[in-house]
C-alpha cells in the first residue's frame, strides 16, 4: 500500500537516525568550507531530525534547521540541547521567510532533498532565494544524486541499507520519456515487528547541466563537483553528486 508522503515520514521518524545515520564526513564537508563554525550563520534544508544542525551547533555555529515533517521537527528539538541552534517546519521554496537578506554564511541542502521539488522552474526558484539569503561570498552545500549516471545506465535499485533492527529498499521506476519524473519505490521492514511501511514518491531527475545552468543563471560562483564528501573530483559511474558553489561578492 502506498501511504501521503507526509504520513510516511511522520511514521519512518523513530527510525530515520537507524537509516541515515549522522555522516561525519558531511560535518568536515561544512567545515572546511567555512574555514571555522565558530559564530557562522547556516541554514538547513530538509534538515530531518536535526542530526547534522545539532552536530554543527555544537562546533558553535549559529543554525537554523527546516524541514517540512512536524514529527521530523519534533525529534529535532527534542534533542537539541544549543540554544544558538533552531529548528521549525517549513518549506524550501519559502527559504526568505526564515532569514533575512545577505545574512547566512552558509545554506545546506543534504540529503537528494532538491529533486523533491516539482519542476525545474521550483528548483530555480529555490536558488534564486538562497542566492539572496547567503552573504556574498557565502556558500551553498548540496547533496543530490547522480540522475546522468541513473538515467544513462538504467539503475532501477539503490542500494540495501540494513541494521540489525531495520532494512530500508528503495527501487526506482525509470522514466520512459524525457520530461518525466522517476517513480522512487521504498520499503522500511522493522525487523522486530516483520511490519512494512511502503511509499512511493515522484522525484525529479535533475542532471549537472541542468544545475550547473541554473546556479550560474542566479550569481554563483566557483562551483565544485565532487563524488561524496571526502571531495573525490566528480566523474565516472557513481550514485552521489555533492556540489558547492559560492555567491558572487559583487
Amino acid at each position: 500500500m502506498k501511504i501521503d508522503q507526509g504520513i510516511f515520514y511522520s511514521s519512518i521518524a523513530q527510525y530515520y537516525n537507524q537509516i541515515f545515520p549522522l555522516n561525519e564526513d558531511q560535518v568536515q564537508f561544512v567545515q572546511t568550507a567555512l574555514g571555522t563554525l565558530d559564530g557562522r550563520t547556516i541554514l538547513d534544508i530538509g534538515c530531518s531530525t536535526g542530526q547534522l544542525a545539532i552536530q554543527l551547533g555544537s562546533l558553535g555555529a549559529q543554525i537554523t534547521g527546516i524541514d517540512l515533517n512536524e514529527d521530523m521537527i519534533k525529534l529535532a528539538q527534542e534533542e537539541n540541547h544549543f540554544p544558538g541552534v533552531n529548528f521549525s517546519v517549513g518549506n524550501m521554496l519559502e527559504v526568505e521567510s526564515f532569514s533575512e537578506e545577505a545574512s547566512q554564511d552558509a545554506v545546506l541542502c543534504f540529503g537528494n532533498t532538491l529533486v523533491h521539488l516539482d519542476s525545474i522552474d521550483e528548483v530555480a526558484h529555490f536558488l534564486k532565494s538562497v542566492s539572496k539569503t547567503l552573504k556574498p561570498g557565502g556558500k551553498l552545500l548540496l547533496q543530490i544524486l547522480n540522475y546522468d549516471y541513473i538515467l544513462d545506465h538504467q539503475i532501477e535499485e539503490l542500494p540495501l541499507i540494513d541494521t540489525p533492527k531495520i532494512s530500508f529498499i528503495r527501487k526506482y521506476d525509470l522514466p520512459t520519456f524525457e520530461e518525466e519524473k522517476i517513480i522512487f519505490n521504498t520499503e522500511l521492514v522493522i525487523k522486530s515487528s516483520r511490519e512494512s511501511l511502503f511509499h512511493a514518491s515522484r522525484l525529479l531527475p535533475l542532471k549537472k547541466k541542468d544545475l550547473e545552468s541554473l546556479l550560474e543563471y542566479y550569481g554563483f560562483e566557483r562551483m565544485r563537483y565532487y563524488v561524496n564528501f571526502k571531495k573525490k573530483p566528480f566523474g565516472g559511474n557513481h550514485l552521489p553528486l555533492i556540489v558547492s558553489a559560492e555567491r558572487a561578492t559583487s
